[in-house]
């Protein structure tokens, strides 16, 4: 079979394997390059099959002198082609300074955006790259140096939501024939020589020298992140029902059960927290083995309270289970407030705190609790935790430090610092947790003080 019908062939099994659709709209990454030149002609040859609408999508990094020549090259090439094409500029090292960021990382990530963007704005499914076989190979090496996990070295998937990447499983001389056979010139890219980027020395100086031990290299570790992907992908599955069992969600964040992560297996376990932090964050970009380390810390560490600052992320135990939040909680500020009479006053937290004189008991709830009027009289205040406050909750033998009782209890700092605490004469109440062990209320005794805490 002759270069042109084995990728031709190639990409029409690739759309029929993956269960594509028809009558999509696909953007091509076009950089001007033999890779997205010839992916952009053999979409061509298969719109026709899929119905698929064809558009090109062209950045300049503004980093080269001759990137103007490049777009030149595109326009006339798309000109040609009938290609609808969006071109942007962009100064890749200014954004590059600003994000904090190396050329590789943010060039990376900007055209990732770009593409993303321009694929919404025309109502394109499919975003189309050119990557081959090498860069597949020079991938899988760049993550292992860099101390990849198995997920990372999975390296790309020829499918990825929405992103394909049709000639993965074909070499650069498969590409580079495909090109002489149609009589098709293309760009080549100086920038692909500078052994200053880590991919260049990678393809230049890496690869040749253990392709001479083993000639099918290439190959072998392209076939090897197919297995890894193919074991990633049970991995999901089993990561998503392990999640599903030990997360739990309210208004302050995720939660994850303890003793539960601690009976995983650790490789189980270590996919959890990643697909944890991944939803809390919405990706995993900067996160690393190093970072899944530190929550893995938390969990077997000594003190029951703790935290991590990860990029992008917060961890924190919290006794039994793990918190995580997108940034750190922020504490309650310490607050006082004076009650004069029966009426409701406003708690920090937008939840109202309402007192009434009622003529007997109706009994109390963890957000209602209830005193006789005349040997709890009015004032009455309302406020938070303070260091040294000494409690007798209702059973107990005796009064004990505040603290002792939250730390028994399991109560987090955060709790801590925004329950608000009934007093007169001594603390009444721990809204919702506790009351007092004196002066329960009987029937036929008199008036009753009700006190109940209702929701924002």
């Amino acid at each position: 079979m002759n270069a042109i019908k084995i990728l031709q062939q190639g990409l029409h099994d690739f759309w029929v394997r993956h269960s594509l659709p028809k009558e999509v709209g696909v953007l091509i990454a076009l950089s001007g390059g033999g890779d997205s030149v010839a992916l952009l002609h053999l979409l061509l040859q298969l719109a026709p099959f899929f119905s698929l609408r064809i558009q090109a999508a062209h950045l300049d990094h503004g980093i080269r002198a001759e990137s103007g020549r490049d777009v030149d090259f595109v326009q006339q090439l798309c000109s040609e082609w009938q290609v609808p094409l969006t071109v942007e500029r962009l100064d890749l090292p200014k954004l590059a300074r600003e994000r904090g960021q190396g050329l590789e990382e943010a060039g990376h990530e900007l055209r990732r955006e770009f593409l993303q963007r321009t694929a919404d704005a025309l109502g394109c499914d499919y975003i189309a790259l050119g990557h081959h076989r090498g860069d597949q190979a020079e991938t899988l090496l760049m993550r292992l140096v860099r101390g990849s996990g198995l997920t990372g070295l999975a390296a790309m998937r020829p499918l990825n939501d929405r992103l394909i990447r049709p000639l993965l499983t074909f070499s650069r001389k498969q590409v580079e024939d495909y090109l002489e056979a149609i009589g098709q010139a293309y760009l080549q890219d100086a920038s692909n020589e500078d052994l200053y980027y880590t991919r260049n020395r990678i393809r230049h100086r890496v690869l040749p020298e253990l392709t001479e031990l083993n000639p099918r290299l290439g190959e072998n570790l392209v076939a090897l992140t197919q297995r890894i992907s193919s074991e990633e992908d049970f991995w999901q599955q089993e990561v998503k029902e392990t999640l599903g069992a030990v997360r739990t969600m309210d208004d302050r964040g995720l939660w994850l059960n303890r003793p539960a992560l601690l009976d995983l297996h650790p490789a189980l376990r270590a996919r959890v927290l990643r697909q944890a932090l991944q939803e809390v964050r919405g990706d995993l970009r900067g996160i690393g083995a190093i970072h899944v380390e530190a929550m893995e810390k938390l969990l077997e560490g000594t003190k029951p309270q703790a935290e991590a600052h990860l990029p992008g992320a917060w961890a924190g135990r919290r006794y039994e289970r793990l918190w995580l939040r997108p940034i750190p909680p922020i504490m309650a500020a310490p607050f006082t407030i004076e009650v004069r009479g029966p009426g409701e006053v406003l708690l920090p937290d937008g939840r109202r705190m309402v007192f009434s004189i009622e003529a007997a008991p109706q009994g109390e709830t963890p957000v209602v609790v209830e005193f006789p009027a005349q040997l709890v009289p009015f004032p009455l205040t309302v406020r938070s935790f303070r260091p040294g406050d000494r409690f007798h909750p209702d059973g107990a033998p005796g009064s004990r430090k505040l603290k002792k009782f939250f730390i028994d209890a399991k109560i987090d700092r955060e709790t801590r610092a925004a329950v608000p605490l009934l007093e007169g004469r001594q603390i009444l109440w721990l809204a919702g947790l506790a009351r007092c062990q004196q002066w329960a209320c009987v029937e036929g005794e008199g008036p009753v003080l009700r006190v109940v805490v209702q929701a924002c």
